[in-house]
Parts: C-alpha cells; sequence; structure tokens
C-alpha cells in the first residue's frame, strides 16, 4: 500500500550567505559586516519546509565525503527527515554563494558538486521508495535525465509529482505533460512561454500558455506581486502577505514544500496557494531558508 510520505529528490548545498550593501566593481574589494554559513540546496530546502509542516519525509540525493556533506547530513537529521538514502560522492558537495541585499533580494552562484553524480543506477536503488511516496518532489539542480526518469517512474506509479523548474532547463515534453503540478517564477515562466512577464496580466496569459502546453495545474510565483495558479479552469490571483522582507532566500522552497502539503491534504487551487503564501511570508521575515521555515502551527496562525 502507498504510504503518504514525501520523497524529495534534488540537490544539497552547503550555502555561504555575505549580506551587504551592493555587487563590487571589477577589481574592486569592498568588506561586509555579516556572513552567514547555512544548509541549503533547493531540494534540502524543500525536504526541510515539508518535515516542519508535518510531512514524512525522505530525502534523496549525494553529497560529498567531506566536512560540508556531514554538515548537512546532520543538519537534516536534525528536522526529523529520512536521510539513510542519500549517498556520497567522490565529488565535492554543492556549494552555494549567496549575496543577499539590504532590499531583500539576491543572487546566488551554485558549485553543483555532488548533486550532478546522481545517476540511474542511484535512482535504481531508491525506485522503492518513489514508488511508495504520496508525492515526489522534484527541482532542475541535478542532472535533467535524472529529474526526467523519475518523473516516469513516479508517474507509471499514480505519485503525484511535483516539479519545481528552477533553474529552468529544457525539459522532454513528454514528461512535463507527467507533471501534476507546475511551480515557476517569472524568470523560468518567460524561459518555457518566451512570454515576458511586466505585469499580471503578463503572468495571466504565460500560465494558460503553460497550461496548454503541459496539461498541468501551473504555479507562477510573482515575488513581491503575490503569486498566480491556474489549472486549466480556475486561475486564482494571490496578493503577497504584507511581510517585513529581510531575505527571500528560502521563500521559493517554502512555497513548494507548503504546496505538498496542501496537496496531500486536498485542498482546493485557492487553499493551495493561500497556505504556500502564508508558509513563503513567514520564510522571508529572517535569515536563511531552513531555519526560517515555519511549522504547521505557526502558518495556521496566519
Amino acid at each position: 500500500m502507498k504510504s503518504n510520505d514525501i520523497a524529495v529528490i534534488g540537490s544539497l548545498n552547503y550555502d555561504i550567505i555575505i549580506k551587504q550593501d551592493r555587487l563590487p566593481k571589477i577589481g574592486e574589494t569592498i568588506l561586509v559586516e555579516k556572513v552567514t554559513m547555512v544548509s541549503g540546496g533547493k531540494g534540502a530546502n524543500q525536504a526541510v519546509q515539508c518535515s516542519k509542516l508535518g510531512l514524512r519525509t525522505k530525502m534523496l540525493g549525494m553529497v560529498g565525503n567531506d566536512y560540508f556533506g556531514d554538515y548537512l547530513i546532520n543538519n537534516l537529521d536534525q528536522y526529523k527527515i529520512d536521510t539513510n538514502y542519500i549517498k556520497r560522492s567522490d565529488k565535492g558537495t554543492g556549494l552555494g554563494i549567496v549575496n543577499s541585499f539590504e532590499n531583500g533580494e539576491l543572487l546566488s552562484t551554485v558549485y553543483s558538486g555532488a548533486n550532478y553524480s546522481l545517476d540511474k543506477s542511484y535512482i535504481d536503488s531508491v525506485e522503492e521508495i518513489i514508488i511508495n511516496s504520496k508525492i515526489v518532489i522534484l527541482q532542475l539542480e541535478i542532472p535533467k535525465d535524472i529529474v526526467e526518469k523519475v518523473i516516469r517512474i513516479a508517474s507509471e506509479n499514480q505519485c503525484e509529482v511535483v516539479l519545481n523548474a528552477a533553474p529552468s532547463k529544457a525539459i522532454s515534453l513528454s514528461s512535463l505533460k507527467k507533471v501534476n503540478y507546475f511551480v515557476v517564477n517569472e524568470e523560468e515562466a518567460n524561459f518555457y512561454t518566451n512570454i515576458q512577464i511586466r505585469s499580471i496580466d503578463d503572468a495571466k496569459t504565460a500560465i494558460v500558455k503553460l497550461n496548454d502546453i503541459t496539461g498541468n495545474t501551473i504555479v507562477i510565483t510573482l515575488g513581491s506581486k503575490g503569486s498566480l495558479l491556474y489549472d486549466g479552469k480556475n486561475m486564482i490571483f494571490l496578493d503577497p502577505y504584507d511581510t517585513k522582507v529581510v531575505e527571500t532566500t528560502g521563500a521559493g522552497d517554502s512555497y513548494v514544500g507548503a504546496l505538498a502539503y496542501g496537496v496531500l491534504c486536498g485542498y482546493d487551487l485557492k487553499s493551495l496557494g493561500l497556505f504556500s503564501s502564508k508558509a513563503s511570508s513567514l520564510t522571508i521575515k529572517n535569515v536563511g531558508a531552513q531555519e526560517s521555515m515555519p511549522t504547521l502551527e505557526e502558518v495556521k496562525a496566519i
């Protein structure tokens, strides 16, 4: 019998977050006053949000044989995530350098490292975990052929598939059509539709095109402008919650984890969007993705 477990297959990174006023010019050195080192990677972040909302969550992925890998696994253990299926690679653990600015915006540079050691033999070794999960969550910080293989396995075994297409990559149309929930931000939506999103109307045009292409339930997160959801029949636009923005590092990942909770609970489209937006709005109030993500009680409180 299929369990209610969540399987998150994706990246694990050690993130170095540099808080600064601006980027240096070429040849310039600037001094900063604050650096934070935290666990990251879109896969790990989404797994943490799922677990903090009370979902039984398994993390599938790879880290290096190094201190960073030890740190990431130990951190996930503290969030009660099943880390038994995380494997080690000869490549170093994935590393993210995040430049975080006073207005809450950020830039990221990521070394993929062990995340790109994920191969088909690894997926074969964890296939039963995928098959027996209720929901499978994927991103695109791992090789796309692995993403496509997992989508096929999950779809053939009646698993709900949530694909956060970040960073955007060309994925086969046959794979996209097997996804149940397709989550993108403005830039990623532009990649898949060739529609520049400068307004809500642009987003509505793009979301209809994405649904026409894939047949999925589509979510476009619009940052400070809110979010848009469309299932082919109903379109829901949600304004953002009025929240003081400290850092947006984990906003999208928090949204995806909360979306999975709502799917598991059978929420309708509007409730899915509201719950996910609430979780995301709490995450951006603090520094660091995983530490800032809310518990179920904290989301329900607002």
